[in-house]
């Protein structure tokens, strides 16, 4: 299948996805209310579960330490606004990012879609740290937890061997300490994909921004092997930790994230640094309308001079 008729196919699938919104639809520069607006879901692959178009990310402040009154601050408000997916790590923060989002979860609980991972390969060392998690985390419990950072085909195979993480991750799932089961990385595609044709994960981790397509993109072979097996797609480095922003480049986060979620991705996750930005991603996924093939490419153009910078995780992560 050509890049085109992926983004063509792709369209149909987010129309497909039953994108709940509210109407009339928004156009110009105006943008819904983000208080009284309610957020487009769409489901999270097989899973039965529907997730807001736009989660919350477990960097930038969230992960500070010395923040921790903004960093609750923060996602208290994006609960408010009708974000329900949480994404975090015990690698963030050096578990900052885990106890910030213990302080919530002690209260809201129950009002969120909870998602951490681990680091570890192994099972006994995934179980440990599985533990820590969940005592940071202030919770008995996660709905999807996710084999971190896969970088090389060792990391699939350490995952996936007989005293590996991903059988700690279906004891937890039997123990009833796990829902799904999901994998992440940013580095290489093809050995997500490898992961992904070797085991029956729920969902997939993986970078997407307007720059992806110019190195190793994410978005073509893995992205439709994940799509034709129903898995959750969540899109990650919709910024590049802002280096996706540049002047004579891409200028605009309307642009940037409705790029990724113009693709068959369940949600993007993004870290956020103040409430003003947290309302401000807020406010374009509730007015988001997936853009077309010709929009898609012009976005990508302005990141063509840059495409380093935009894909730099790929290199130096």
């Amino acid at each position: 299948m050509t890049r085109r008729g992926f983004l063509r196919a792709g369209a149909a699938v987010v129309a497909g996805l039953g994108i709940r919104r509210v109407t009339p639809l928004f156009g110009g520069d105006v943008s819904p209310d983000a208080d009284t607006a309610q957020m487009p879901t769409r489901m999270l692959g097989r899973t039965g579960e529907r997730i807001g178009i736009f989660s919350l990310g477990g960097e930038a402040t969230v992960e500070q330490r010395h923040n921790r009154e903004r960093a609750i601050a923060i996602i208290d408000r994006a609960i408010d606004l009708g974000v329900n997916y949480i994404d975090t790590s015990p690698r963030y923060g050096a578990g900052s990012s885990e106890r910030n989002i213990g302080e919530v979860m002690r209260r809201r609980r129950a009002e969120v879609f909870l998602a951490t991972k681990t680091h570890d390969r192994s099972y006994d060392g995934t179980l440990r740290l599985f533990e820590q998690s969940l005592s940071r985390l202030q919770t008995d419990r996660v709905e999807l937890y996710q084999i971190h950072n896969v970088r090389t085909r060792g990391d699939v195979d350490a995952a996936l061997a007989r005293n590996g993480a991903v059988r700690a991750a279906r004891r937890l799932q039997d123990e009833g300490a796990v829902r799904f089961v999901g994998i992440s990385g940013h580095r290489d595609p093809t050995v997500l994909l490898d992961a992904i044709n070797r085991y029956e994960f729920d969902s997939v981790l993986m970078s997407l921004n307007a720059a992806d397509v110019h190195y190793q993109p994410f978005q073509t072979e893995l992205l439709k092997a994940a799509t034709e097996k129903q898995m959750g797609v969540i899109a990650m480095k919709v910024t590049a930790v802002g280096r996706i922003f540049r002047e004579g480049g891409l200028t605009s986060m309307e642009h940037a994230l409705s790029y990724v979620l113009s693709f068959p991705v369940t949600t993007a996750i993004v870290g956020i640094s103040s409430i003003n930005e947290l309302e401000e991603n807020v406010r374009i996924a509730k007015a988001f309308s997936p853009l077309s093939a010709s929009q898609l490419e012009e976005i990508e153009s302005l990141t063509a001079s840059y495409a380093d910078a935009g894909n730099f995780f790929k290199h130096h992560w």
